[in-house]
């Protein structure tokens, strides 16, 4: 049996560019999708911040360095320039696997540039969503 495990993300990226004429897809800085060990035409799950909605697609590598999010075809008509997503990819794993699997969580800012790179999702207290990162403890 295989169970389908959280892998990676890319936390609070901004999108950048929407481009309702594409065939389809998300347009990601290749950097970025390195970084979260998300490979180009990876299926991915897009969760929408700004108005809740979720839809399935695959990345396209964006030139290296851009911090490039954009949203092409269908997609671009439920995510909006600024808006704030969540990119998600996920892995078949064995049991014995997934209990020792730790995901990779990249946490972008609002130019989406990466500001922290965990291993596992933590659930935080309280979020800053202009910048996309834990506000700090008093």
């Amino acid at each position: 049996m295989k169970l389908s495990m959280f892998k990676s993300k890319l936390h609070q990226m901004r999108v950048t560019e929407a481009n309702l004429m594409y065939e389809g897809s998300i347009t990601i800085d290749e950097d970025l999708l390195d970084m979260a060990n998300i490979l180009p035409y990876e299926k991915v799950s897009v969760v929408n911040i700004t108005n809740g909605s979720r839809l399935e697609t695959y990345t396209i590598p964006g030139e290296r360095g851009s911090r490039v999010c954009c949203m092409n075809g269908a997609a671009a008509r439920l995510t909006q320039v600024n808006d704030r997503i969540i990119v998600i990819s996920f892995a078949e794993m064995e049991p014995e696997e997934a209990k020792q699997h730790k995901p990779t969580v990249v946490v972008v800012d609002e130019n989406n540039n990466p500001q922290k790179i965990l291993e596992q999702s933590v659930q935080g207290r309280s979020f800053d969503l202009e910048s996309g990162l834990m506000e700090p403890s008093n």
